[in-house]
């Protein structure tokens, strides 16, 4: 049968206000007494009921996670990162997947605020009307984390997307390149359309026309990358840089161009975006934009935990920096 708190009570001969207090870590209980309880609810394997504990304090110090897909490098490093704070704040996590789908997205969300979460980290694509409207009405606080809410009304952390783009792609400009493609994610992600403008503002200010031929769109993963150079490589004019929007993509291209015969980085230039673990892992090393993923995990994490416990934020919209770093992927 499951021990319960009336059982510890009885055992340790106190009161059930007494063992709740041991348990919630209250420091007014008399050392004996809590040496006592704790011996008691050892001996009986009493685990208290956190449903019970949610139901009275209004509170279930769990959180929700919705993010677009666990298996991903990228989003399970920011995983990560949620998850070490959580810890540490004492909150447990429910992890969703939302596969980037809108109604999965809408849905699990209402699942969440179903089963009493004290709040909900949201990664995915586009942050639509609906999301705001379910954000905005939701009983518990929803923070942001790697997604772009063009309305910036719902509390986020990311990077400057638009801004870290502008630099990869001058970067490669720098270096000597003209005939530079992009390849892009999903064309109706915000973040993708910002990283495409600052790919285009550099290209404008090098005075660099923009070849329609150059740029080519994708969704963000590995076979999208392998397609995308076969299809640079067969233009007559063939670019000498590519930037990607992702290092999934990134691998990609510079696999592509090996099976295709072409050395990397002698004929082409590649520059990813993310700094995952891939960028390390793929011969030559990925040169890349460094977004922080762990610490965009974890600084939504701690925003999430301010909003829960209604502490004072001063910030509701943070922005990480993020930076290049170069490897053999380019010259």
């Amino acid at each position: 049968m499951t021990v319960t708190i009336y059982d510890v009570a009885r055992e340790a001969n106190v009161s059930m206000a007494t063992v709740s207090r041991v348990v919630n870590g209250n420091p007014n209980v008399k050392p004996t007494t809590r040496k006592k309880v704790l011996a008691t609810i050892e001996r009986l394997g009493y685990r208290p009921n956190a449903v019970a504990r949610g139901l009275a304090s209004k509170k279930t110090t769990t959180v929700g996670a919705i993010i677009p897909d666990i298996s991903s490098i990228f989003f399970a490093e920011l995983a990560r990162g949620i998850e070490d704070i959580a810890t540490m704040y004492k909150y447990n996590i429910i992890l969703s997947n939302s596969d980037q789908n809108k109604d999965k997205e809408l849905q699990l969300i209402n699942t969440m605020l179903e089963k009493q979460v004290d709040g909900i980290i949201f990664m995915g694509g586009n942050i639509s009307d609906e999301h705001v409207h379910q954000f905005s009405t939701a009983s518990v606080p929803v923070v942001l984390a790697a997604t772009y809410d063009g309305t910036e009304s719902i509390p986020s952390v990311n990077i400057d997307y638009e801004e870290a783009a502008y630099e990869a792609t001058k970067y490669l400009i720098d270096k000597g390149n003209k005939k530079l493609a992009f390849v892009s994610g999903r064309e109706d992600v915000t973040i993708n359309q910002l990283k495409y403008q600052g790919y285009l503002r550099a290209l404008k200010d090098a005075s660099i026309p923009v070849v329609e031929d150059y740029i080519i769109n994708g969704d963000y993963t590995y076979d999208s990358g392998m397609k995308a150079v076969e299809q640079l490589l067969k233009l007559n004019d063939k670019p000498t840089a590519v930037f990607a929007a992702s290092d999934s993509i990134a691998l990609g291209v510079i696999h592509g161009t090996q099976d295709l015969g072409y050395k990397v980085p002698e004929d082409l230039e590649v520059f990813g975006f993310d700094n995952t673990k891939l960028a390390n892992m793929v011969r030559p090393t990925l040169s890349t934009v460094v977004q922080p993923m762990y610490d965009i995990g974890a600084v939504a994490m701690r925003l999430l935990t301010k909003f829960m416990n209604k502490e004072e934020v001063e910030e509701k919209k943070v922005v990480l920096p993020h930076r290049l770093i170069d490897r053999n992927s380019t010259k």
